[in-house]
């Protein structure tokens, strides 16, 4: 298998903190739009370099959709950002009505999401929003795995003609991916081969995965690892390939148990390629409160939890 190398620790909101700036730089028609957390959220560079494409919204999420969706109207290439409880649910319906039903080009750039975000507690932390953004029709769900694919992935939601959401998390986690690779929407990322089972996985939990990986190959076990950093549109020629390759699948994410990554993935397996899967989730539990270490833990999403489940779904194989 390939080894993956951690560079460093790095945020992924500051990865498309960056990337955003690169934008602003590339489109002038690049703006962006705040709820009253420029800085949590990393636009604060944008905001200095250029102050006059940045509006504050203040802790108004629903009008900030809106203002944004009629700045689209005029041109313009807005990018919301706010913490992806906010921007997601508490915002659904206009995301619904005013972005998604008519195809209008806004970027949502949903920070702090995932149990990762630690001390904040259950309030902030959502873990529901990829189930929220991938049924709505026209919306691309981008959820990039470190800071150098959060930066490539802000470059091609701005590129991108249509609604994205864009997951990022708050905590620094390991930077392990080049820098400057182009990100692909709808493209899924190979990292290893293998042939005894397939590990799909997005966000942090690529990171985990890759680790496990490891774990695995010192017992004989050869795992193929893809990163799915496009949960909307699939990449399911691939997500099958795979599955056919190795005929055991285990699906990783900072998300739920339903409506994420692992559910996407069995849909398109069910119907053109029942496999034995298993999924490292979350299990019908809200949040709490403790550090980003000790969320990723206690809710079973660590590299030794996918190990587990792979051994599990071994004694399913075929």
């Amino acid at each position: 298998m390939t080894h993956y190398e951690k560079q460093s620790s790095k945020e992924l909101r500051a990865g498309m903190g960056e990337g955003l700036v690169e934008a602003g730089r590339k489109n002038e028609n690049v703006v962006a739009l705040s709820a009253d957390v420029k800085g949590s959220v990393k636009m604060d560079g944008f905001a200095k370099e250029f102050p006059e494409r940045f509006i504050q919204c203040g802790i108004a999420e629903a009008n900030m959709v809106g203002i944004a969706a009629g700045l689209s109207l005029c041109g313009k290439v807005p990018f919301i950002g706010g913490f992806a409880e906010f921007v997601t649910g508490r915002v659904y319906d206009q995301i619904r009505q005013v972005v998604c039903y008519s195809n209008k080009n806004v970027k949502i750039c949903g920070s702090h999401a995932g149990i990762s975000l630690g001390e904040d507690g259950a309030t902030h932390q959502t873990m529901e929003d990829i189930a929220l953004m991938k049924v709505l029709p026209n919306m691309t769900v981008l959820v990039p795995a470190d800071f150098n694919q959060a930066k490539a992935a802000t470059l091609a939601a701005a590129e991108h003609v249509g609604p994205v959401y864009l997951r990022l998390g708050r905590s620094k986690m390991p930077c392990f991916l080049p820098e400057n690779e182009k990100f692909e929407i709808g493209k899924a990322q190979l990292l290893s081969e293998g042939t005894d089972v397939t590990l799909f996985a997005c966000g942090h939990l690529v990171w985990e995965a890759l680790q496990a990986a490891e774990m695995l190959e010192k017992v004989g076990i050869s795992c193929e690892v893809i990163n799915i950093h496009t949960i909307k549109p699939l990449d399911v020629e691939a997500i099958v390939a795979s599955a056919k390759k190795t005929g055991a699948v285990v699906t990783c994410e900072e998300h739920l148990f339903n409506g994420g990554l692992g559910d996407s993935i069995a849909q398109a397996l069910a119907l053109r390629c029942p496999t034995p899967m298993e999924y490292v989730a979350v299990d019908d539990k809200f949040g709490e409160s403790g550090t980003p270490d000790e969320m990723l833990t206690n809710y079973h999403l660590r590299a030794a939890d996918i190990v587990e489940k792979v051994h599990k779904v071994l004694t399913r194989k075929k």
